[in-house]
């Protein structure tokens, strides 16, 4: 996913700010969740919600303002969390900017109970089972 770091996410340096590495993060997840058929709305419908629990972010070289970047994001883990991992490069030199993860863990919305493996549907979904 390209996106233009705009304006309002630099400082007077004209660095992104380091909290918005979040939301780039968010944009991609939402993509690729989206890819797979299973977005939050979907998650809310198959009796799931899946909070984050864990956001790990490394800086390698900053983001700066109108420069266009590449976020990337995959699954590498999902049978007891669904882990995402993130890198984000110049979309340009394809230089490595900021890389992280994040971790979901499925929470069943009519008990609001921790789920200790990550439900059918997500695997249904990934096409790890049917």
């Amino acid at each position: 996913m390209q996106l233009t770091v705009p304006f309002h996410d630099v400082d007077m340096m004209e660095i992104a700010w380091h909290g918005h590495y979040a939301k780039y993060f968010e944009i991609a997840r939402c993509a690729l969740l989206d890819q797979i058929s299973y977005n939050y709305q979907q998650m809310r419908a198959s009796g799931y919600a899946w909070p984050i629990i864990e956001l790990k972010t490394r800086y390698v070289k900053p983001a700066r303002f109108g420069q266009i970047i590449v976020v990337r994001a995959r699954i590498v883990e999902y049978e007891l969390r669904l882990k995402i991992d993130y890198l984000i490069t110049d979309a340009l030199n394809g230089t490595r900017l900021t890389k992280g993860s994040t971790v979901q863990v499925a929470v069943e919305l009519e008990t609001g109970e921790l789920l200790l493996a990550s439900p059918s549907v997500l695997l249904e979904k990934l096409g790890v089972r049917s």
